[in-house]
């Protein structure tokens, strides 16, 4: 599937639900760029601290270039810069002009970060959630980071009252709510592979719709 328009994909995900394997398969299968909520973070704390030192339009184009080399040479690679960490409201809009930028410059799957928020009135943009239920989503973390049943439990609570929190303070709205987003799938019932497989031909038809060929 390739366009002349740039299009932007956003997941929300429940963790252990497989939305970022999901988002990494869509990006291969697409061949457009993939943006986790890491990369973006480690960017944007960057950019918060970097900001105050940039004086002219000038270095802030310099900047935002070699930032989207950067993340086209080592998406996966990115490494944690240490620096002072900005506010949560000085983040959430370093992080929303990040993601932003990215969408300016190509396609793209964006993994959190209220993606479905900030691209809410974009022209191309078609917004996921990926949820689980609570057996399927604590296997998977158990396996993934060597956990008891208790400790994963406990991370599944903690991850969902702190995405909920963080959405509902920096859009106003529920973050589980099926209406924000244009699909919605349970992993749990028919598995990662086949949640894929139905997205693209989700995409496939909005793609049409869309005039991109």
């Amino acid at each position: 599937m390739g366009t002349d328009s740039l299009y932007v994909i956003t997941i929300s995900r429940q963790i252990g639900s497989g939305g970022s394997d999901i988002g990494q398969h869509l990006s291969r299968n697409l061949g457009i760029f993939y943006a986790d909520r890491d990369i973006i973070s480690a960017a944007a704390k960057k950019f918060s601290v970097f900001e105050k030192d940039l004086e002219s339009l000038e270095e802030k184009t310099l900047f935002w270039k070699t930032f989207m080399q950067t993340c086209l040479t080592s998406s996966d690679k990115h490494q944690s810069s240490q620096v002072i960490s900005p506010t949560d409201t000085e983040l959430f809009k370093t992080e929303s002009e990040i993601i932003k930028h990215i969408a300016e410059e190509r396609s793209a799957v964006i993994i959190g970060r209220c993606g479905s928020y900030i691209f809410r009135k974009h022209p191309y943009h078609i917004s996921l959630f990926v949820h689980a239920d609570i057996a399927f989503r604590k296997e998977r973390i158990q396996n993934s980071y060597n956990l008891s049943e208790e400790s994963a439990l406990k991370m599944i609570a903690q991850s969902d009252r702190e995405r909920s929190h963080y959405n509902h303070k920096n859009t106003g709205e529920d973050w589980a709510d099926a209406k924000r987003y244009n699909l919605s799938i349970d992993t749990s019932k028919i598995g990662l592979d086949k949640s894929v497989e139905l997205i693209m031909k989700y995409l496939e038809y909005r793609f049409s719709k869309f005039k991109i060929q």
